[in-house]
Parts: structure tokens; C-alpha cells; sequence
């Protein structure tokens, strides 16, 4: 992608608040993505820590997550192998560039952040509702993720206890809201609330091996089936055309790296838009190649019968299955804290904006502001996680948020940074590129708006 101007919105006052929104937000800065401040000086003179191979691990890692468990669901809903497939190549590419034109707007900018790249190219009500969708975005993924731990404690506890025959009622320590509530409790609420959130180095780990042991098990489990998996169908077109676009929420929600792609690419020894353009591309082919073997052959085993959540569809006397089933608790358990963080930066930052507070002077303040937001944030994901049992329903609706940040930012900005630049004529790349920008924001605002509709007026009200 051809490089514009060195800056873009300079003439506005955008910039009086964006470096030290910056530096006081910290938002979905990884902990083990190291970056050097942010400052003119230093800004593309390779300070950064992380090699290419390094940056493609973290993307890679990013990328790869619970969202895993949903994609045999998603192949059933789009017809079949090869109509599930096809969705994820074409989105690929949209999903691809996207990452680069962020990198791009990253450069040009000289900001460090998604939201903050928003706000400085696209202005103040695109930046406000960036923020917004990010919050709303870490909030439902929570949600998701105490879903997915009931899930999976089900099936364990399941395999545990077992009933004599003619047994009433199972026992109230077996119950569902009280095993979530149990272990939200004393696990997740601790490990949400402190400042920093230094633990993801080793929390990033835990999910690259939980995720690749899931999708092995769902490999050979569809290679060597157990005898009593037989699929009900296996459907091979798409009972309607709409059905197609409603898998779409989940592919979105299970390659969405955006938002924490800037801080990435901010990080690098080598920050430039063509070594990032190799990084992102080898990520999303493997996580491609994650995410389609687990689709395809947890799709293959069980037919149109998938659950939503695929390892809800094997028995619980599994013994791999039921290891799968605590790798990805574990997962979900050090995640969730990362998401809540991400979040409550996203509300501390807003915070600070809009009063004109500075750290200095909020130092006695901060502390009580963030157990009130973390207590908060907690029960209310827990509530609506308790009375919510379907993490289908969920990521219907935040797999449409996830395509605003797929698409519909990432657009805005390329649309924005090319008409900032100052150029006598407008060549074809330039036109080619405005109407690029047009298509990724029309074709994002169509996916968010039909599946969030869908979510809201069919799966929310059934």
C-alpha cells in the first residue's frame, strides 16, 4: 500500500488529547508485547522487541481462542464443507487487509492503539464509538467465556457423579449457576482485579497448547470415531440463503485480532506495512488451518446434530474429551481477566478523557473507580451468564460487533487516511483504494446489522 502523507487530521485539535489519552488508557497493550513510548523520535526507528516470527506467534495467538468450539456449528449453519470453507476464504482476505490497512493508519498516524487509530484519522464520534464497541465487545465476550465454563464443568461433573437408577433430583453442588458461581467467584473475580494483568505472558501459552489439543482431539475423534457417534445428517447446501450470512458472526468472532494487531505491530524491530502484510498473512493461514480442521471434522462427526458448543456433542465419560474440556476452562479462566482489562481501560480512558482528570491527580481516586468497575462488571456477566446458557445466542450477537472491527473501522480509516492526502490528481490506486474502504464499511454495516437482528429477533425472543 502506497505511503500517504506523514500524518493525518494535523490540523485538528484531535491531537491535543491523543498522546496522553494514549499513555493513560494503556488499552490492549499485551503484556508480552514489548513497545518502546510513544514519541516522534522514536516512532519507525525500529525500537521495538518483537521479531516477525515473533509478531506471527502473538497474532496467531490472538486470533486462536474459544471461539474454536463454535465452528462445526458454523459449517452446519452455512450448508456443508465446502459452503463453510468458501465463507472463510473469502472473509480471509477481507480479514487480512484489514489487519494491513490498520498498520498502515498505525504509521501515518503515529498512534499506538486501535482506538486511538480511530479516533486520530476517523475523528471524535468514530474514535467514541469505537470505544463503546470495544467495551461492549470485551463485555459479551465475558459472558461467553462463564458460558463456556458452565458448559464444560457440566459435562465434567457429569462424568463424576454418577445417579443410581430412579434417582430424583441431582445434588445442589451439582447445579449449574452454582458451579459457575463457585468458580467465577473464587478464581475469576481475584485475578480481575489487580492494576496490571502481567500474567497473560504465561496465560498466552496455556491457550496456543489448549486450542491446538482440542482441535487434535476433534481430528482423531473424526478419524477413529467412537461407535456410538453417528451423525444425524450431513447437510451439503444451505437450508436457506440467510442461513449462510448467520454463520458469518462466528468466523468474525474466531479471527478477530484487530483490535490488539496495533500494539503488535507498534512492537516490531521492523515496524513497516509490507513485513507486516507477510506476518498477518502467515497468522490467518494458520489459524485458518486451526480453525477449518476443527469445523470441518467436528462438522463430519455429528452433522446437523452439532451443538453449538462442539464438545457439548461427546459423551462425558471421554477421557481425551474431558482433558479437552479443562484445557479450555483454564483457557477461559486467564482470559477472561485479559478481556475484563481490555475493557475497563477502554471505560478508565473514556473516564479521564471526558472529566480532563490526569493520572497525577487521580492516583487516590483510581483505585476505588476500578474495584467499583470490576465488581460491577463481574456480577453482570455473571447474571446474564447464569440465565443465558446458549453461547450460541452470545456470539450472534457480539460475532456482529466483531465485523465493525473487522470491516467497518478498518474502512473508515483507509477511507479517511486517503482523503487526507494531498495529491494534484487522483490516480487509479487511489480511487481503487476509496472504493475498497466503501465496500469493507457497506459489507461490515450488512453483516452487523442482519446478524445482529437475527440474534435479537429470532435467537433472544425464541
Amino acid at each position: 500500500m502506497a505511503q500517504g502523507t506523514g500524518s493525518i487530521n494535523s490540523d485538528y485539535k484531535d491531537w491535543e488529547w491523543s498522546a496522553d489519552a494514549g499513555e493513560r488508557a494503556r488499552l490492549l497493550q499485551s503484556p508480552s508485547v514489548e513497545t518502546v513510548p510513544k514519541s516522534g523520535e522514536s516512532q519507525g526507528n525500529g525500537l521495538g522487541a518483537t521479531s516477525a516470527l515473533g509478531a506471527v506467534f502473538i497474532v496467531v495467538n490472538a486470533a486462536l481462542g474459544a471461539g474454536l468450539l463454535n465452528f462445526p456449528a458454523a459449517f452446519s449453519m452455512a450448508g456443508g464443507v465446502a459452503a463453510g470453507i468458501a465463507l472463510q476464504m473469502c472473509m480471509l482476505i477481507f480479514i487480512i487487509g484489514a489487519l494491513v490497512i490498520l498498520a498502515y493508519c498505525s504509521q501515518a498516524s503515529n498512534e499506538r492503539t486501535y482506538q486511538e487509530v480511530v479516533w486520530a484519522v476517523c475523528g471524535k464520534v468514530p474514535g467514541v464509538l469505537c470505544e463503546v464497541a470495544i467495551a461492549v465487545y470485551t463485555f459479551g465476550t465475558c459472558i461467553a467465556f462463564l458460558i463456556i465454563i458452565g458448559d464444560q464443568e457440566d459435562k465434567i461433573i457429569a462424568a463424576l457423579v454418577t445417579e443410581p437408577a430412579g434417582a430424583g433430583n441431582s445434588h445442589w453442588y451439582t447445579d449449574r449457576k452454582f458451579t459457575i458461581s463457585v468458580t467465577a467467584f473464587l478464581l475469576i473475580l481475584p485475578l480481575s482485579i489487580p492494576k496490571e494483568i502481567g500474567f497473560q505472558k504465561y496465560a498466552s501459552s496455556l491457550s496456543v497448547v489448549g486450542t491446538w489439543y482440542v482441535t487434535a482431539v476433534i481430528i482423531i475423534k473424526y478419524i477413529w470415531p467412537d461407535k456410538e457417534l453417528v451423525p444425524v445428517e450431513i447437510p451439503t447446501s444451505p437450508s436457506t440463503w440467510t442461513a449462510v450470512f448467520n454463520a458469518m458472526p462466528t468466523i468474525c468472532f474466531g479471527f478477530q485480532c484487530h483490535v490488539s494487531s496495533v500494539p503488535v505491530f507498534n512492537s516490531m524491530k521492523q515496524p513497516e506495512v509490507k513485513t507486516w502484510g507477510a506476518v498477518v498473512t502467515a497468522a490467518m493461514v494458520i489459524a485458518l488451518f486451526v480453525y477449518t480442521g476443527t469445523g470441518v471434522c467436528g462438522f463430519l462427526t455429528f452433522g446437523a446434530g452439532v451443538e453449538q458448543d462442539v464438545l457439548l456433542s461427546y459423551p462425558s465419560n471421554d477421557i481425551p474429551v474431558a482433558l479437552a474440556r479443562a484445557f479450555i476452562i483454564l483457557c477461559v479462566l486467564t482470559s477472561y481477566p485479559i478481556l475484563h482489562f481490555c475493557g475497563r481501560a477502554v471505560l478508565e480512558g473514556l473516564w479521564l478523557r471526558y472529566t480532563g482528570v490526569t493520572v497525577e491527580e487521580d492516583v487516590v481516586r483510581e483505585r476505588r473507580r476500578r474495584l467499583l468497575q470490576t465488581v460491577s462488571w463481574f456480577l453482570l456477566t455473571l447474571l446474564l451468564a447464569l440465565f443465558i446458557p446458549d453461547i450460541g445466542k452470545v456470539i450472534s450477537v457480539i460475532g456482529g460487533l466483531a465485523a465493525c472491527f473487522i470491516f467497518v473501522f478498518p474502512g473508515l480509516c483507509l477511507i479517511q487516511a486517503k482523503l487526507s492526502e494531498i495529491q494534484e490528481t487522483r490516480s487509479i490506486s487511489w480511487w481503487a483504494q476509496v472504493s475498497y474502504g466503501v465496500f469493507m464499511v457497506t459489507l461490515g454495516a450488512f453483516i452487523f446489522g442482519q446478524t445482529t437482528a437475527n440474534a435479537i429477533f429470532v435467537d433472544l425472543t425464541a
